[in-house]
Parts: structure tokens; C-alpha cells; sequence
């Protein structure tokens, strides 16, 4: 377990030059330096803003969840003692705000839920999906279909969606996961594992196999 001269421990094997960053930056926010707000901000604003638009099912309400988010990261830089990295620990921060905010959606608003469809305005699922293989993400480029894949999203457990999402759109490793979402590793590969089942059962309901995975009417499964 390696240690910076500023007392961060790198815990996790994360990139010891990003690592020692991460200090300096934690270090002048606690001078209330305002260059290193400005720095925070422009390091990880549009990302946290990416990740809570997809943990959400009001995608329209992130901003608001984004400033939550912001606010208690400046209040509580006390608490950061870089046993993970500033990455993993405001993506922490982040996936707590936004099921906060969907616990008080579901218990003051339940009767206004909707998917909406300002596309311009709203980020979407399908615009950042890695093109990964063998997983639910697996999908043709006709924008039509790629929609559908919010949809499904929004549709699983919010619990398997929020480990979907950190490893498979923002690419966190198994052991971010982990750190971000306070489990154990086996519990993070759990509940991927059925987030993604989850997934492809939405997508299979709305699709034929063949259009949802991307395999030709004569090769998909379960045809012979």
C-alpha cells in the first residue's frame, strides 16, 4: 500500500500520478482556494451530471441532483481521506444523492412519473454506450432501437441499475464498483450479473432476440 507525502494512500491501485492530483486538488479546496473549485468543477461536473441522468427516472431533475451532489462534496472534503480515489469517492456521493431524490419522488410525486421526450434537452443512455460484446449494451445503431434502451433501463431495480451503469457505461473496474457503492466485490458481481439479466429480459419483452442482440434470424438462440 503505497503513500503520497501528503498522507493519501493509494488502497485501490489506481494511477499513482492521478492519485497524488487528487491530493493537491483536496488539499488547496480545504484552503478555499477558488481556482481548485473551479478545477473540481471542470474535472467532474459533466461526468457526475452523465451518471446521475442515468441513475434517475426523472432524468430532467439531475441538475438539481448535480448541485446536492457539489454542495456535499464541498462540505464534507474533511471527511475525504483518499483511501479511494476523488473519482470513486464523489460517484459515491453521487449514486446516494440520486436515490435519495428517487426515494422522495416515489413518496411525493408518484402520480407524475414520465419518460418524456425532449430529446435535444435530455442526455441519453444511448448517447454515451460503450460498444461492448456478450452484454445487453449490444445493440444495432438505428436510434429507434438504442431509445429502447433507456426505457428498459429505467425499468430494472434501481439497486442492479446503479451497478449496470457504473460498470458498464462509466467503466468503473469491479473494485470501484465496490468502493462507490459501499458492498463487497461478490455482492458488486451479483448484482451486475442480474441487472444485466434484468436488462436483456426488458429489452427481449419489447424486441425480437434477433433485433435486441444484434444476431441474424437464423443464428439467435433458441432457433434451429
Amino acid at each position: 500500500m503505497a503513500e503520497n507525502s501528503l498522507g493519501i494512500r493509494n488502497e485501490g491501485g489506481e494511477n499513482t500520478a492521478q492519485i497524488y492530483r487528487d491530493a493537491l486538488l483536496v488539499e488547496r479546496l480545504r484552503q478555499g482556494e477558488d481556482a481548485a473549485y473551479e478545477e473540481l468543477l471542470r474535472s467532474y461536473e459533466d461526468a457526475v451530471c452523465n451518471l446521475v441522468c442515468r441513475l434517475l427516472n426523472q432524468p430532467e431533475d439531475a441538475a438539481d441532483v448535480v448541485q446536492d451532489v457539489f454542495v456535499k462534496v464541498f462540505r464534507n472534503l474533511g471527511q475525504f481521506q483518499g483511501k479511494a480515489s476523488l473519482k470513486t469517492w464523489i460517484y459515491r456521493i453521487a449514486v446516494n444523492e440520486a436515490y435519495n431524490h428517487r426515494r422522495w419522488f416515489s413518496r411525493h410525486k408518484k402520480n407524475e412519473v414520465g419518460l418524456g421526450s425532449g430529446e435535444e434537452h435530455q442526455l441519453g443512455l444511448a448517447d454515451i454506450l460503450p460498444d461492448r460484446r456478450r452484454n445487453p449494451f449490444e445493440l444495432t445503431a438505428d436510434h429507434e432501437t438504442r431509445a429502447l434502451i433507456e426505457d428498459a433501463l429505467l425499468r430494472i431495480n434501481p439497486v442492479f441499475r446503479s451497478a449496470v451503469v457504473l460498470r458498464d457505461v462509466e467503466d468503473l473496474s469491479y473494485e470501484e464498483v465496490a468502493e462507490v457503492l459501499q458492498v463487497s466485490l461478490g455482492t458488486v458481481k451479483s448484482r451486475i450479473l442480474r441487472g444485466r439479466e434484468a436488462l436483456r429480459v426488458e429489452l427481449e419483452a419489447m424486441l425480437k432476440p434477433e433485433q435486441a442482440f444484434g444476431w441474424p434470424a437464423e443464428t439467435a438462440p433458441g432457433r434451429s
